[in-house]
Protein backbone atom coordinates (compact mmCIF):
# COMPACT_ATOMS: atom_id res chain seq x y z
CA UNK A 1 0.00 0.00 0.00
CA UNK A 2 0.77 3.74 -0.06
CA UNK A 3 2.92 4.02 2.95
CA UNK A 4 6.16 5.75 3.84
CA UNK A 5 8.92 3.60 3.74
CA UNK A 6 12.46 3.72 5.56
CA UNK A 7 13.92 0.69 4.62
CA UNK A 8 14.43 1.42 1.37
CA UNK A 9 16.95 3.89 1.98
CA UNK A 10 20.54 3.53 1.90
CA UNK A 11 23.15 6.10 2.48
CA UNK A 12 25.74 6.43 -0.61
CA UNK A 13 28.88 5.47 0.93
CA UNK A 14 27.54 1.92 2.31
CA UNK A 15 29.63 -0.37 -0.09
CA UNK A 16 28.26 -3.56 -2.39
CA UNK A 17 27.69 -6.15 0.51
CA UNK A 18 25.85 -3.80 2.41
CA UNK A 19 23.73 -3.33 0.06
CA UNK A 20 22.90 -6.70 -0.97
CA UNK A 21 22.53 -7.47 2.96
CA UNK A 22 20.11 -3.77 2.94
CA UNK A 23 18.28 -5.98 0.06
CA UNK A 24 17.91 -9.03 1.78
CA UNK A 25 16.32 -7.56 4.71
CA UNK A 26 13.24 -5.60 2.40
CA UNK A 27 10.07 -7.74 2.58
CA UNK A 28 6.00 -6.87 1.35
CA UNK A 29 7.99 -5.16 -2.08
CA UNK A 30 6.64 -6.43 -5.45
CA UNK A 31 10.61 -5.56 -6.77
CA UNK A 32 13.60 -5.30 -4.46
CA UNK A 33 15.20 -1.77 -4.88
CA UNK A 34 17.04 1.00 -2.60
CA UNK A 35 17.12 4.67 -3.02
CA UNK A 36 20.26 6.09 -2.15
CA UNK A 37 20.45 9.34 -0.22
CA UNK A 38 23.56 11.83 0.52
CA UNK A 39 24.45 13.35 3.77
CA UNK A 40 21.00 15.68 3.68
CA UNK A 41 19.04 12.43 2.88
CA UNK A 42 17.77 13.85 -0.03
CA UNK A 43 17.43 10.59 -2.86
CA UNK A 44 20.21 10.72 -5.37
CA UNK A 45 19.55 7.48 -7.06
CA UNK A 46 18.16 3.77 -7.20
CA UNK A 47 19.72 0.45 -7.16
CA UNK A 48 18.75 -3.08 -7.80
CA UNK A 49 19.95 -6.39 -7.21
CA UNK A 50 20.67 -6.34 -10.44
CA UNK A 51 23.02 -2.84 -10.23
CA UNK A 52 25.23 -4.74 -7.89
CA UNK A 53 25.34 -7.84 -9.56
CA UNK A 54 26.28 -6.41 -12.55
CA UNK A 55 28.96 -4.06 -10.63
CA UNK A 56 30.51 -7.21 -8.91
CA UNK A 57 31.09 -8.88 -12.38
CA UNK A 58 32.21 -6.65 -14.32
CA UNK A 59 34.50 -5.10 -11.52
CA UNK A 60 35.02 -7.80 -8.87
CA UNK A 61 35.14 -4.89 -5.89
CA UNK A 62 32.67 -5.48 -3.28
CA UNK A 63 34.38 -2.48 -1.42
CA UNK A 64 32.67 0.05 -4.03
CA UNK A 65 29.78 2.10 -2.69
CA UNK A 66 26.15 2.45 -3.86
CA UNK A 67 26.77 6.01 -4.95
CA UNK A 68 29.20 5.39 -7.66
CA UNK A 69 26.82 2.70 -9.07
CA UNK A 70 23.31 4.55 -8.64
CA UNK A 71 20.97 5.17 -11.66
CA UNK A 72 20.05 8.86 -11.28
CA UNK A 73 17.55 8.79 -13.74
CA UNK A 74 15.36 6.38 -12.08
CA UNK A 75 11.66 7.30 -11.93
CA UNK A 76 9.97 9.18 -9.11
CA UNK A 77 6.96 11.47 -8.30
CA UNK A 78 6.76 14.76 -6.54
CA UNK A 79 4.50 15.36 -3.62
CA UNK A 80 1.22 16.74 -4.71
CA UNK A 81 -2.37 16.89 -3.62
CA UNK A 82 -3.85 16.19 -7.01
CA UNK A 83 -4.96 13.39 -9.10
CA UNK A 84 -1.89 10.96 -9.90
CA UNK A 85 -2.13 8.46 -12.73
CA UNK A 86 -0.04 5.63 -13.01
CA UNK A 87 -1.56 3.98 -16.05
CA UNK A 88 1.96 4.89 -17.96
CA UNK A 89 4.37 3.58 -15.48
CA UNK A 90 2.34 0.40 -15.12
CA UNK A 91 2.79 0.13 -19.10
CA UNK A 92 6.89 1.08 -18.95
CA UNK A 93 6.83 -2.21 -15.97
CA UNK A 94 7.49 -0.02 -13.27
CA UNK A 95 6.74 -1.05 -9.84
CA UNK A 96 8.09 0.94 -7.71
CA UNK A 97 7.68 5.02 -7.33
CA UNK A 98 9.26 7.19 -4.63
CA UNK A 99 7.79 10.75 -3.75
CA UNK A 100 9.85 13.44 -3.26
CA UNK A 101 9.57 16.66 -1.78
CA UNK A 102 11.06 19.93 -3.22
CA UNK A 103 14.18 18.83 -1.54
CA UNK A 104 14.48 15.30 -3.14
CA UNK A 105 13.88 13.87 0.68
CA UNK A 106 11.30 10.76 0.30
CA UNK A 107 8.13 11.26 1.51
CA UNK A 108 6.58 8.04 0.36
CA UNK A 109 6.60 5.12 -1.32
CA UNK A 110 3.94 3.57 -3.83
CA UNK A 111 4.39 0.02 -5.16
CA UNK A 112 2.40 -0.40 -8.07
CA UNK A 113 1.71 -3.76 -7.19
CA UNK A 114 -0.83 -2.77 -4.17
CA UNK A 115 -1.52 0.85 -5.60
CA UNK A 116 -3.83 1.58 -8.00
CA UNK A 117 -4.08 5.15 -8.60
CA UNK A 118 -3.78 8.26 -5.95
CA UNK A 119 -7.09 9.83 -5.69
CA UNK A 120 -7.32 13.25 -4.07
CA UNK A 121 -10.23 12.28 -1.49
CA UNK A 122 -10.99 11.48 2.10
CA UNK A 123 -13.80 8.83 2.34
CA UNK A 124 -16.78 8.58 4.46
CA UNK A 125 -17.77 5.08 5.53
CA UNK A 126 -21.23 4.39 6.76
CA UNK A 127 -21.10 2.01 9.32
CA UNK A 128 -23.65 2.72 12.09
CA UNK A 129 -26.74 0.86 10.95
CA UNK A 130 -28.20 -2.30 13.19
CA UNK A 131 -28.72 -4.79 10.27
CA UNK A 132 -32.02 -6.33 11.49
CA UNK A 133 -32.32 -8.31 8.44
CA UNK A 134 -28.95 -10.57 9.34
CA UNK A 135 -30.25 -11.08 12.53
CA UNK A 136 -29.45 -13.01 14.60
CA UNK A 137 -25.53 -12.94 13.20
CA UNK A 138 -25.85 -8.86 13.66
CA UNK A 139 -27.57 -9.47 17.59
CA UNK A 140 -23.97 -9.40 19.24
CA UNK A 141 -21.77 -8.38 16.08
CA UNK A 142 -22.17 -4.75 13.90
CA UNK A 143 -22.82 -5.80 10.46
CA UNK A 144 -19.40 -4.56 9.35
CA UNK A 145 -17.50 -6.57 11.01
CA UNK A 146 -19.26 -9.94 10.30
CA UNK A 147 -15.95 -11.79 8.69
CA UNK A 148 -15.25 -11.91 4.98
CA UNK A 149 -12.80 -14.66 4.56
CA UNK A 150 -9.84 -13.45 6.76
CA UNK A 151 -11.13 -10.00 7.72
CA UNK A 152 -14.21 -7.92 8.86
CA UNK A 153 -16.24 -6.76 5.65
CA UNK A 154 -15.50 -3.05 6.73
CA UNK A 155 -11.68 -3.90 6.78
CA UNK A 156 -12.04 -4.97 3.11
CA UNK A 157 -13.75 -1.84 2.00
CA UNK A 158 -11.14 0.20 3.82
CA UNK A 159 -8.14 -1.61 2.00
CA UNK A 160 -9.82 -1.05 -1.34
CA UNK A 161 -9.61 2.79 -0.84
CA UNK A 162 -6.35 2.33 0.49
CA UNK A 163 -5.09 1.27 -3.08
CA UNK A 164 -6.55 3.90 -4.57
CA UNK A 165 -4.07 6.14 -2.20
CA UNK A 166 -6.76 7.56 0.14
CA UNK A 167 -5.26 8.02 3.55
CA UNK A 168 -8.55 9.81 5.41
CA UNK A 169 -11.16 8.40 6.50
CA UNK A 170 -14.17 8.86 8.52
CA UNK A 171 -16.13 6.11 9.50
CA UNK A 172 -19.78 7.14 10.75
CA UNK A 173 -21.11 4.62 13.86
CA UNK A 174 -24.06 3.94 16.24
CA UNK A 175 -24.74 0.35 16.76
CA UNK A 176 -22.07 -1.57 18.37
CA UNK A 177 -19.66 0.57 17.11
CA UNK A 178 -17.23 0.43 19.70
CA UNK A 179 -16.52 -2.65 18.07
CA UNK A 180 -15.53 -1.44 14.97
CA UNK A 181 -13.22 1.63 17.10
CA UNK A 182 -11.72 -0.99 19.09
CA UNK A 183 -10.53 -3.33 16.25
CA UNK A 184 -9.11 -0.69 13.16
CA UNK A 185 -8.26 2.22 15.84
CA UNK A 186 -7.16 5.11 14.55
CA UNK A 187 -6.07 3.81 11.36
CA UNK A 188 -1.86 3.67 12.17
CA UNK A 189 -1.29 -0.05 11.73
CA UNK A 190 -2.69 0.88 7.85
CA UNK A 191 -0.58 3.57 7.34
CA UNK A 192 -3.78 6.48 7.31
CA UNK A 193 -5.54 7.88 10.08
CA UNK A 194 -9.23 6.74 10.50
CA UNK A 195 -11.39 9.41 12.62
CA UNK A 196 -15.17 8.22 14.28
CA UNK A 197 -18.08 10.09 13.88
CA UNK A 198 -21.21 8.74 16.47
CA UNK A 199 -24.43 9.35 15.71
CA UNK A 200 -26.69 9.97 18.55
CA UNK A 201 -29.96 9.31 16.63
CA UNK A 202 -30.07 7.44 13.32
CA UNK A 203 -29.38 10.28 10.27
CA UNK A 204 -29.83 8.51 7.11
CA UNK A 205 -26.79 7.59 4.82
CA UNK A 206 -25.72 11.15 4.37
CA UNK A 207 -27.09 12.66 7.76
CA UNK A 208 -23.54 12.01 9.06
CA UNK A 209 -21.74 14.16 6.56
CA UNK A 210 -22.73 17.11 8.17
CA UNK A 211 -21.64 16.19 11.29
CA UNK A 212 -17.96 16.39 10.24
CA UNK A 213 -16.31 19.97 10.57
CA UNK A 214 -13.17 19.29 9.14
CA UNK A 215 -13.50 17.80 5.59
CA UNK A 216 -10.87 18.92 3.36
CA UNK A 217 -10.02 17.89 -0.22
CA UNK A 218 -12.82 19.51 -2.59
CA UNK A 219 -14.66 16.32 -3.51
CA UNK A 220 -15.33 13.27 -0.99
CA UNK A 221 -16.07 9.98 -1.61
CA UNK A 222 -19.01 8.27 0.35
CA UNK A 223 -20.01 4.61 0.44
CA UNK A 224 -21.77 2.48 2.45
CA UNK A 225 -19.80 -0.28 4.70
CA UNK A 226 -21.96 -3.24 4.10
CA UNK A 227 -20.54 -3.94 0.08
CA UNK A 228 -18.48 -6.31 -1.43
CA UNK A 229 -17.12 -5.31 -4.30
CA UNK A 230 -14.04 -4.86 -6.75
CA UNK A 231 -15.32 -1.19 -7.61
CA UNK A 232 -12.91 0.87 -9.37
CA UNK A 233 -13.30 4.60 -7.57
CA UNK A 234 -10.32 6.01 -10.39
CA UNK A 235 -12.89 5.54 -12.77
CA UNK A 236 -15.53 6.88 -10.54
CA UNK A 237 -13.58 9.72 -9.62
CA UNK A 238 -12.66 10.69 -13.72
CA UNK A 239 -16.15 10.54 -14.35
CA UNK A 240 -17.21 12.72 -12.51
CA UNK A 241 -14.28 15.21 -13.06
CA UNK A 242 -14.04 14.83 -17.06
CA UNK A 243 -17.91 15.24 -16.95
CA UNK A 244 -17.72 18.76 -14.39
CA UNK A 245 -20.46 16.56 -12.26
CA UNK A 246 -21.42 17.70 -8.87
CA UNK A 247 -21.91 14.28 -8.03
CA UNK A 248 -21.22 10.68 -8.99
CA UNK A 249 -22.66 7.54 -8.47
CA UNK A 250 -21.46 4.18 -8.80
CA UNK A 251 -24.41 2.14 -10.59
CA UNK A 252 -24.80 -1.65 -10.63
CA UNK A 253 -27.00 -3.14 -13.84
CA UNK A 254 -30.22 -4.69 -12.69
CA UNK A 255 -31.81 -6.70 -15.48
CA UNK A 256 -35.54 -7.60 -15.47
CA UNK A 257 -36.66 -10.65 -18.06
CA UNK A 258 -40.33 -10.65 -18.62
CA UNK A 259 -41.70 -14.40 -19.21
CA UNK A 260 -44.05 -13.48 -21.62
CA UNK A 261 -44.49 -11.48 -25.23
CA UNK A 262 -44.37 -7.37 -24.61
CA UNK A 263 -46.78 -5.53 -26.61
CA UNK A 264 -46.29 -2.00 -28.24
CA UNK A 265 -49.66 -0.16 -28.67
CA UNK A 266 -51.02 2.99 -30.38
CA UNK A 267 -54.37 3.62 -29.42
CA UNK A 268 -55.96 0.23 -28.81
CA UNK A 269 -54.18 -1.58 -31.29
CA UNK A 270 -51.14 -3.76 -31.34
CA UNK A 271 -48.30 -2.33 -33.41
CA UNK A 272 -45.60 -4.86 -32.98
CA UNK A 273 -44.57 -7.29 -30.51
CA UNK A 274 -41.41 -8.49 -28.64
CA UNK A 275 -41.18 -12.38 -27.36
CA UNK A 276 -40.04 -12.19 -23.47
CA UNK A 277 -37.99 -9.56 -23.26
CA UNK A 278 -35.23 -8.32 -21.27
CA UNK A 279 -34.96 -4.88 -19.62
CA UNK A 280 -31.50 -3.60 -17.73
CA UNK A 281 -31.37 -0.52 -15.39
CA UNK A 282 -28.55 1.06 -13.64
CA UNK A 283 -29.27 0.55 -10.14
CA UNK A 284 -27.83 2.97 -7.02
CA UNK A 285 -24.31 0.56 -5.78
CA UNK A 286 -23.86 2.52 -2.49
CA UNK A 287 -21.03 4.46 -3.62
CA UNK A 288 -20.69 8.02 -4.25
CA UNK A 289 -18.49 10.83 -4.73
CA UNK A 290 -19.58 14.36 -4.70
CA UNK A 291 -18.07 18.07 -4.09
CA UNK A 292 -17.49 19.45 -0.08
CA UNK A 293 -20.04 21.97 -0.86
CA UNK A 294 -23.27 19.89 -1.47
CA UNK A 295 -22.56 18.91 2.36
CA UNK A 296 -23.16 22.63 3.42
CA UNK A 297 -26.55 22.27 2.52
CA UNK A 298 -27.56 18.96 4.63
CA UNK A 299 -28.72 20.29 8.18
CA UNK A 300 -26.98 19.56 10.61
CA UNK A 301 -28.24 16.82 13.21
CA UNK A 302 -31.41 16.16 10.78
CA UNK A 303 -32.03 12.97 9.09
CA UNK A 304 -31.25 12.91 5.40
CA UNK A 305 -30.98 10.16 2.81
CA UNK A 306 -28.04 10.57 0.03
CA UNK A 307 -31.02 10.11 -2.35
CA UNK A 308 -32.32 13.19 -1.06
CA UNK A 309 -29.06 14.66 -1.63
CA UNK A 310 -29.15 13.38 -5.21
CA UNK A 311 -33.03 14.77 -6.14
CA UNK A 312 -32.12 18.30 -4.67
CA UNK A 313 -29.25 18.18 -7.00
CA UNK A 314 -31.34 17.28 -10.06
CA UNK A 315 -34.10 19.50 -9.10
CA UNK A 316 -31.88 22.90 -8.50
CA UNK A 317 -30.38 21.74 -11.97
CA UNK A 318 -27.05 20.50 -11.03
CA UNK A 319 -25.24 17.57 -12.54
CA UNK A 320 -25.32 13.81 -11.85
CA UNK A 321 -23.84 11.29 -13.64
CA UNK A 322 -23.05 7.99 -12.69
CA UNK A 323 -20.50 5.05 -13.50
CA UNK A 324 -21.04 1.44 -13.99
CA UNK A 325 -19.07 -1.33 -11.64
CA UNK A 326 -16.91 -3.48 -13.54
CA UNK A 327 -16.82 -6.77 -11.56
CA UNK A 328 -18.08 -7.59 -8.53
CA UNK A 329 -20.83 -6.17 -6.36
CA UNK A 330 -22.65 -7.89 -3.38
CA UNK A 331 -24.71 -5.46 -1.04
CA UNK A 332 -24.72 -7.82 1.91
CA UNK A 333 -28.52 -6.77 3.63
CA UNK A 334 -29.72 -10.44 4.10
CA UNK A 335 -28.28 -13.58 5.05
CA UNK A 336 -28.80 -15.28 1.40
CA UNK A 337 -26.71 -12.39 0.58
CA UNK A 338 -24.01 -13.18 3.34
CA UNK A 339 -24.19 -16.80 2.57
CA UNK A 340 -23.02 -15.84 -1.14
CA UNK A 341 -20.53 -13.01 -0.36
CA UNK A 342 -18.68 -15.78 1.90
CA UNK A 343 -18.81 -18.27 -0.83
CA UNK A 344 -17.66 -16.39 -3.81
CA UNK A 345 -14.46 -14.70 -1.44
CA UNK A 346 -13.69 -18.90 -1.61
CA UNK A 347 -13.52 -18.50 -5.24
CA UNK A 348 -10.83 -14.93 -5.42
CA UNK A 349 -9.16 -16.32 -2.66
CA UNK A 350 -8.25 -19.64 -4.53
Amino acid sequence: YTTMRTDVLIHKNKNLVEGLQHLNKLHNLSRLILFVVDDNESVIGSVTDGDIRRSIIAEQNLLKTLGEIANPDFKRLYQKDTYQSFEKYRKSDIKILPILNQEGKMVDLIDLEYTKAQLPLEAVIMAGGRGKRLSPLTDTVPKPMLRLGDKPIIEHNIDRLISFGIKKIYISVKYLGEQIVNYLCDGNQKGITIEYVWEDEPLGTAGALALINNLSTEHILLMNSDLFTNVNFESLYLKLVNERADMAVASTEYKVDIPYAVFETQEGRVTNFKEKPSFIYHSNAGIYILKRSLIAKIEKGKYCDITDVMERLVTEGGKLVYDPIIGYWIDIGKTVDYEHAQEFIKHLQD
